[in-house]
């Protein structure tokens, strides 16, 4: 991004001139003996097969501030395991490998379960969920960063920027978002486009100025999977396991935390990473379902906070989204003609009309059950559930690693 225009209620960090990595390398390196960080990585086992992993470990790899890097492996047997250990070996820093679908941290579920502990299914969510009590039990790192494993244009200059705000002791902020624009030969980035921005408006054009649509609002790319918090944080703020865990982790945050301490943070020229489709007719799969599990948690927050919601206004809200979504859309071909990119009207078209209907859809949801899928209970809550179960934690995840 060229510009450094402030807008919204958190503090924008633009990427202006030319960063100079090797000086943030330094400073962070300096600041790591105050505030200690960790790195988490949710990880599929395919991903390792991919083009993704070998380049973010090979940068990864130069990295000298990380305290410890925690790798939560999911869909991985034993054999794929032993493998993905052996693929983090390059790396400087303390590597622990949480083997999800593994007999010791089975036990850890089940001991959730029999305490009536739902952490809800498989997926980023709960990875991430995991890794952070692993943090938190051994006591050893002061912030937490994360991002996602299948960055293909990966480069260790992303982490250094997202660490930097929250690290650093000239700032004082306790979350930091990272944000890109995705560009190829066209615009990528579809639900952030079309859905949350229209979204918002169409929302705040019904209920009025809302605190929590402005929080959101203020996000250039509020659905990015890359951020760094103090360690802290992951103690109080509750997470969705679902599609919604973006949305909802940043509801968490506007919950328990000053705007004033918030901030976002351009990443990188360049971000490119796999696309999901769009499963237009399909509400478990895709774009579709991420639309449904977005609203729902967008829904519940915003009457968490007071808001009434009834059928007729979600019917207006349905009407309003598309005519907002539509006005949206020629925006955005706009600038795709501008600079010279591919714009697929049509296709624009029918992500705007599916989300329209994935609205219909979570509306549906929300007024049947307001309470919705719960969100895994925050650690505070869990230790004070099973008062062991940070040493069995860590007993699992360091006897797989031994």
């Amino acid at each position: 991004m060229s510009d450094f225009f402030q807008n919204g209620i958190i503090t924008t960090l633009h990427r202006l001139g030319k960063p100079a990595l090797e000086r943030m390398d330094r400073e962070l390196l300096e600041y790591s003996r105050l505030r200690s960080m960790a790195l988490v990585l949710p990880a599929l086992y395919s991903e390792f097969e991919g083009p993704a992993m070998p380049r973010i470990i090979a940068e990864l790899a130069k990295v000298k501030y990380l305290n410890e890097v925690v790798l939560v492996l999911d869909k991985g047997s034993d054999k794929d395991f032993a493998r993905v250990r052996r693929f983090m070996e390059p790396l400087s820093c303390e590597v622990k490998v949480i083997h999800n679908d593994g007999r010791r941290i089975a036990e850890i579920y089940d001991t959730l379960t029999r305490n009536d502990l739902s952490v809800g299914h498989r997926g980023k969510g709960r990875s991430a969920w995991l890794a952070y009590g692993y943090i938190i039990a051994r006591n050893r790192s002061d912030v937490i960063a994360l991002h996602d494993c299948d960055i293909v244009t990966y480069s260790r200059e992303m982490l250094a920027r997202l660490c930097y705000p929250v690290v650093s002791p000239a700032l004082d902020f306790v979350f930091c978002k990272g944000y890109y624009s995705r560009v190829t030969d066209r615009m990528h980035g579809r639900v952030t486009r079309l859905l949350v921005t229209p979204l918002l408006r169409s929302l705040e054009s019904l209920l009025g100025r809302h605190g929590f649509i402005d929080f959101l609002d203020s996000f250039r790319y509020p659905l990015s999977g890359e951020f760094c918090m103090v360690t802290d944080m992951a103690r109080v703020n509750r997470i969705p396991w679902d599609w919604g865990l973006e949305v909802g982790s940043l509801a968490e945050v506007y919950r328990n935390y000053s705007a004033r301490r918030i901030c976002q943070v351009d990443l990188s020229d360049n971000y490119e990473h796999k696309h999901q489709s769009l499963s237009a007719h399909n509400p478990e799969r895709g774009l579709l379902k991420m639309t449904v599990d977005i609203c729902k948690s967008v829904f519940r927050t915003l009457a968490s906070e007071g808001g009434i919601f009834s059928e007729p206004f979600f019917k207006s809200l349905a009407v309003t989204y598309l005519r907002n979504a539509e006005d949206t859309m020629v925006k955005y071909e706009a600038d795709a003609t501008i600079n010279g990119l591919a714009f697929d009207r049509h296709e624009e078209a029918k992500a705007v009309e599916a989300f329209a209907r994935g609205i219909t859809m979570a509306s549906e949801a929300f007024l049947q059950n307001p309470m919705g899928t719960p969100l895994i209970p925050n650690w505070n809550r869990v230790l004070a559930a099973i008062p062991g179960i940070s040493d069995m934690l860590v007993a699992a995840v360091d006897d797989d690693n031994r």
